[in-house]
């Protein structure tokens, strides 16, 4: 599949005041394509596959051990605590992982369909990234981070422990297929994609190598609200739901599969 999360990105970056280089997706893979070559599409996965282990082991980690906490004698987690966990587990990732991961690729990517791209590769580009800016160059945007992976994870896991105990209804003990748990997952997937695409299109714009015209989180917002108009929070939906959907579905099944193991193996409860 090609990498819609960098079509996102530049669909995002892609700014109504100098005049937009895409008209929509379709010509944005063209273009990038046309320049580059297929392997154009695949620019800052490197980044993405590096960032997503460790970001699904913080999050879900945490998710565990918080809502280890909060279970009854049953084991039953409501979906209210599932909102609360979710929420602790998606602020544990933005800072961990998240906030340092996302700034280096859209960095990465902004650079490289820049006429001439200063990094030679991703760990390039961490170093020249880290040599010129410091650290702090790594943690650009943290509040609009964390408010995205907290409400993100937040809407997950509200919806994901909602389904979850409808379809056990009275039985906690009963066995969910994996192809429910995928399909409750791609739900809960679309639902925090038009939950907080907004804080999405704000955190690339804070990431970005123009994030200096933006004195804050709300600063930014107001900008693109007075410049671009309400339309512009919702850029690069649609790459994003088909990829955010699959995602969600793919890793809940994962983890769930490993939790059953895991139990088997040795009991959590």
């Amino acid at each position: 599949t090609k990498n819609p999360q960098y079509v996102k990105t530049q669909l995002q970056l892609d700014e109504k005041a100098n005049p937009p280089r895409y008209k929509g997706i379709v010509d944005c893979v063209k273009q990038t394509v046309r320049d580059h070559g297929v392997k154009g599409l695949y620019r800052g996965l490197s980044s993405l596959v590096y960032g997503s282990i460790p970001k699904a082991a913080v999050r879900f980690g945490m998710f565990e051990f918080l809502s280890n906490k909060m279970r009854d004698e049953s084991g039953k987690l409501d979906s209210t605590q599932g909102l609360i966990c979710g929420l602790g587990a998606g602020v544990a990732e933005a800072i961990v992982v998240v906030c340092p991961m996302e700034t280096v690729k859209v960095k990465f990517i902004h650079d490289q369909t820049s006429a001439n791209p200063k990094y030679r590769g991703f760990f390039h580009g961490v170093r020249e990234i880290v040599r010129t800016q410091g650290l702090k160059g790594t943690y650009q945007g943290l509040t609009a981070t964390v408010l995205k992976q907290g409400s993100n994870q937040a809407i997950r896991f509200y919806v994901m422990t909602a389904l979850r105990n409808w379809y056990k209804g009275d039985n906690p003990q009963k066995t969910i297929n994996p192809l429910v748990t995928g399909v409750f997952g791609a739900v809960a997937g679309a639902a925090s994609v038009f939950g907080n695409t907004p804080l999405d299109v704000i955190k690339t714009r804070m990431q970005g190598l123009e994030a200096h015209k933006y004195k804050s989180t709300v600063d930014c917002a107001i900008k693109i609200m007075k410049h671009e108009g309400p339309a512009a929070f919702y850029k690069g939906t649609v790459p994003r739901l088909g990829r955010v959907c699959m995602d969600v579905a793919i890793v809940f099944i994962i983890y769930e599969e490993v939790v059953k193991v895991l139990n088997k193996v040795w009991k959590t409860d």
